[in-house]
């Protein structure tokens, strides 16, 4: 596979690339040449500067993944990857130490205007009194919004040896209070209390249609006249106008910014204010930062193209909150277990259902829903199969995907049991699995409603049969005569004497005339060959 970066990358980035693809670094590309030659590759990893358009998206034929080396993905069309089943990931922690950082830096800059003064000294001027400041300590720092950048401010700014013994107000409606208070944070029930109750407001929002010009005369109004606004976050979300107004006329103490509306931008009316601090989007800029982003993004590139769910994939489920690494380790037994069910059932209907039991069930298991759908429905369909296309293709076919959840299992950790309905006969086919052991090793324990333990493997004989004496060995001796051989054996049954079923996994294909073979064989009742 190629991969295509278009943008200057951390050199172990690209060589983490290199050692499983053939990678070109073509920077400075034009709109017209990357046009031209984005058809060549399956990867993609840009910067801010490189426009993914729909347009580029249809010439890229053979495109699997566009890494984006840093948080925004503003320069992506992800409705038109999306409709490609094109995974787009980005590296949203990688400079979250960087922006957290550059924010209480621009706070105590604006609290004691420290640039003002350095440029006050510089022209030749000793103006102590000119440049009085304020003290951070025991103030109020209000956040808009508690992500990862948010929690690095909030940890900076309260107390402790390497605190700033601040209080921390904070808005956002996705932390639980439970979290909030474990963070000896305070919990406000909306962005005015906010602005009202805070010496310095911290942005932390993401640009969406609900944050555009968030902060605007109104919210402003609202601010203490000692007030510092500080935005670190994305331009737009404060009116300049209204800031600048604000600022002006006294009503806020000054603020400090590091981005902005339109950028590159040199010529705004707040760079004319003595109470504003101003940096130009710096709040990545660090060596440490960049190189982060840069491998971040090689590593979630080439994570999609071994077929996974990168971490931070922006348009595929991937699991979030507590347990997520966990939760992703069941990937690929849920999408084995889909192929397995597929290839075990008649006439598949149009009904999945998915059931987790014990730890499993308590986490996010959406990646695990389209895991298990993917399995399934790569025997059914001929597009090409990904995390982003998959549910897409399974409304299309009209496939309903139902999901339960048992918080215990009697005998394993998790499981998780796929049922699919053979249509027209209403027979259901069950197959279940689980992980074991310190290594995670998936395994079949359930297969046509016996328990069973085996390793899946590539290739895997399921067999039904009646549980009576010398079987096994004439399984064994069919095999042997084809020249097949057995690599493990489970054999499970009910009751002695009732109805049992073997799962064999074998080093070669069974072929149908070796199925043919063990179905007429009296007290064999079925044959089925599995490949994974």
């Amino acid at each position: 596979m190629k991969v295509l970066i278009t943008e200057a990358l951390a050199e172990s980035g690209v060589e983490l690339l290199e050692k499983e693809f053939e990678v070109d670094v073509l920077l400075g590309m034009s709109p017209e040449e990357l046009l031209e030659r984005i058809g060549e590759y399956d990867g993609l990893i840009i910067r801010s500067a490189t426009q993914v358009t729909a347009e580029v998206i249809e010439r890229a034929e053979n495109l699997k993944a566009i890494g984006r080396a840093g948080i925004g993905v503003d320069n992506i069309d992800i409705e038109a990857a999306t409709k490609r089943g094109i995974i787009v990931a980005n590296a949203p922690e990688s400079n979250t130490i960087a922006a957290g950082e550059h924010t209480l830096g621009l706070m105590l800059a604006a609290a004691r205007h420290i640039p003002a003064a350095d440029e006050s000294l510089r022209d030749g001027e000793w103006k102590r009194s000119k440049f009085k400041g304020v003290e951070v300590a025991e103030k109020t720092l209000g956040l808009v919004g508690l992500g990862h950048v948010g929690r690095i401010v909030a940890r900076g700014a309260l107390g402790g040896a390497l605190g700033m013994r601040m209080r921390v107000l904070a808005y956002d409606p996705y932390v639980s209070e439970d979290r909030m208070r474990d963070m000896n944070v305070a919990r406000a029930g909306s962005v005015e209390e906010v602005l009202e109750h805070s010496d310095f407001v911290s942005l932390h929002v993401p640009r969406t249609p609900q944050t555009t010009g968030l902060i605007g005369e109104g919210a402003l109004e609202k601010m203490k006249p000692t007030a510092y606004l500080l935005n670190v976050a994305r331009g737009g979300i404060v009116d300049e106008t209204a800031l600048y107004n604000a600022l002006k006329g006294g009503s806020i103490a000054g603020a400090a910014l590091d981005v902005f509306k339109e950028e590159p931008t040199t010529d705004s009316p707040l760079f004319t204010l003595p109470n504003v601090v101003v940096t130009p989007h710096l709040g990545a800029s660090t060596i440490e930062a960049q190189d982060r982003a840069g491998v971040t993004a090689a590593e979630q590139v080439a994570s999609a193209l071994r077929g996974a769910v990168p971490l931070n994939a922006i348009n595929a489920p991937v699991p979030e909150g507590e347990g997520a690494e966990f939760v992703a380790q069941f990937a690929e037994l849920c999408e084995t277990l889909g192929r397995v069910l597929y290839q075990l059932t008649d006439r598949p209907g149009n009904a999945l259902k998915i059931e987790y039991q014990g730890e499993v069930a308590r986490y996010d298991t959406r990646l695990l829903d389209v895991s298990a759908t993917k399995g399934l429905l790569t025997g059914m369909v001929f597009e090409p199969l990904n995390f982003v296309n998959t549910p897409a293709l399974a409304r299309e076919r009209g496939l309903r995907v139902d999901t339960a959840r048992i918080s215990e299992s009697a005998d394993y950790t998790s499981l998780v049991t796929l049922r699919l309905a053979s249509e027209g006969t209403g027979e259901e086919s069950v197959v279940t699995g689980t992980l074991v052991g310190p290594r995670m090793q998936p395994r079949i324990v359930d297969a046509f409603g016996f328990t069973v333990d085996i390793v899946p493997q590539k290739h895997t004989l399921f067999i039904r049969n009646e549980d009576r004496p010398g079987m096994i060995g004439k399984v064994g001796s069919i095999l042997g005569e084809h020249g097949i051989n057995i690599g493990n054996m489970a054999v499970g049954r009910n009751a002695p004497g009732a109805p049992a079923a073997m799962a064999i996994t074998v080093d070669e294909p069974v072929s149908d005339e070796v199925l043919k073979n063990l179905r007429e064989v009296p007290g064999f009742t079925d044959a089925r060959a599995v490949s994974l």
